[in-house]
């Protein structure tokens, strides 16, 4: 069905007002505090606190009443401010990740430093907000809720209840700053009984551009808004209920208007900096053999490092050489440098080793232990971008223009001290020049270590009475 243009403009409860899933709280209503409904609850993830405060909302709007007005496009906050309220970061950025309904988490919104590390006891929630990261990243990439979540009631929120119809889901989003100034996309998910998305919503400057509303439970789609301007006020559209709509409004937009471009700015500013991520997790075990000859892009398990060292080692020359000084701290022994070498057989397969200097014999990355292999392609994740990593990055801007951001549970299992302080090390000299981030979940050691470090974020997630504390200093950062 085509787009058609609404040209009466707004009207009362009409286009996609806000779902009660994203309605704000009442006033009075203390933040993190579920309120209290009358009635059944919708689709997203039962008895979960509204989403916090849009940025750049006006403090007399927040008097006046809720800023979104009924949920149309275009309502809120002025036209004339629009997504390019103010000049942001040069390379889009993840800010903010909100964890409103998901697993364990109610109420969540983690600000985001460029080197952030999430500490607690098991249980506390480091693996969903990962999670809740890397899913993000893979829907705007135009994966499907089925992909992203091969199994969604694990993520539905604790003791969540289901409504009349049988409903529960949860809810995601995350603030993004660039270019187009700070652009909050707020996702609600069903869970069951089936898998979909019952609401989504791109905000800039409290003003709502791109909307859905589920309508109709019986359409495997829902009624997409977007602002227009000039003689149609809001365009409405069907769009699928089981892809993010924010990754498909380039596609669906044609920028005609300046409403659309400002779309179009919001759209894509979040959907580069959600695609450019990096989830890696090394598996030593599995890095100890000789790996076939490939492409020489980095898997998230890191099995073909030493195909990856190859390539490096010939095209990467700068990086490589920080690489194996990054070794000389980190492993045992003397370390001359990184090398690559082809076996004779048919297979090529490549076998990477230590060189120990003149005079001795080079040493297999498989005799290592299993924190220096690890080390090892974690400082090479660091040190590299996307060219060289098993990701596809957003191809609306070069390389150069985008931040790539690392997520890695357990980023210091296995590693001792030493291997800990380098890499956290390398992890703030790549934050600091803006091209790598890094979101991780680390132990106690490594996270006391973290605290004294000027630059890194430690967030407790087992410990409340530290998480304000903590959630400020990443944010001032």
């Amino acid at each position: 069905m085509d787009a058609i243009p609404d040209t009466a403009g707004p009207r009362p409860r009409t286009g996609p007002a806000v779902p009660e899933q994203f309605r704000p709280p009442r006033r009075g209503h203390r933040p993190g505090v579920a309120p209290r409904a009358a009635g059944p609850r919708p689709a997203a993830a039962a008895g979960a606190a509204g989403p916090p405060a849009a940025p750049g909302a006006a403090a007399a709007s927040a008097a006046a009443g809720p800023p979104y007005g009924d949920g149309t496009p275009g309502g809120g906050a002025s036209a004339a401010s629009g997504a390019a309220g103010g000049a942001g970061p040069v390379r889009p950025v993840a800010g903010e990740l909100r964890l409103s309904a998901f697993g364990p988490h109610r109420g969540l919104a983690l600000p985001l430093a460029p080197v952030t590390l999430l500490t607690g006891p098991s249980g506390s929630g480091k693996s969903h907000v990962l999670a809740a990261h890397e899913a993000l990243a893979a829907l705007a990439a135009g994966a499907t809720l089925e992909a992203v979540f091969p199994d969604p009631a694990a993520r539905v929120p604790d003791r969540a209840a289901a409504d009349a119809q049988g409903r529960r889901g949860f809810r995601i989003g995350c603030t993004v700053e660039g270019p187009a100034g700070p652009v909050r996309l707020d996702l609600a998910v069903q869970a069951e009984p089936a898998l979909r998305i019952v609401g989504e919503r791109l905000t800039a400057n409290g003003e709502i551009l791109f909307g859905t509303a589920l309508r109709d439970p019986a359409r495997r789609s829902v009624q997409a808004a977007w602002l227009t301007g000039g003689g149609a006020a809001v365009t409405r559209a069907p769009f699928p209920d089981d892809r993010l709509g924010t990754a498909l409004v380039p596609l669906r937009v044609a920028g005609a208007t300046p409403g659309q471009r400002r779309v179009l700015a919001a759209a894509e500013q979040v959907v580069v900096a959600l695609r450019s991520v990096f989830a890696c997790d090394p598996e030593p075990d599995r890095m100890r053999a000789p790996a076939p000859p490939g492409e020489g892009r980095l898997r998230r398990d890191c099995a073909n490092l030493a195909d990856v060292l190859r390539r490096t080692r010939h095209e990467c020359t700068t990086r490589h050489t920080l690489l194996a000084r990054a070794a000389q701290a980190a492993c045992a022994g003397r370390v001359h440098g990184l090398d690559a070498l082809a076996s004779g057989g048919e297979s090529g397969a490549v076998t990477a080793v230590l060189d120990r200097g003149p005079g001795l014999p080079a040493t297999e990355l498989g005799r290592l232990g299993s924190g220096e292999l690890r080390f090892l392609a974690l400082a090479l994740v660091l040190l590299t971008g996307p060219g060289v990593l098993a990701m596809d990055p957003a191809a609306e801007l070069l390389s150069a223009r985008q931040a790539l951001t690392v997520l890695a549970d357990g980023f210091d299992r296995g590693l001792d001290r030493r291997q800990n302080a380098e890499l956290l090390r390398l992890a703030l000299l790549a934050g600091g020049r803006g091209h790598v981030r890094l979101l991780a979940a680390v132990g106690e050691g490594a996270a006391a270590a973290a605290r004294e470090a000027p630059g890194a974020a430690v967030v407790d997630l087992g410990h409340d009475r530290h998480a304000p504390e903590e959630q400020r200093t990443a944010r001032n950062r």
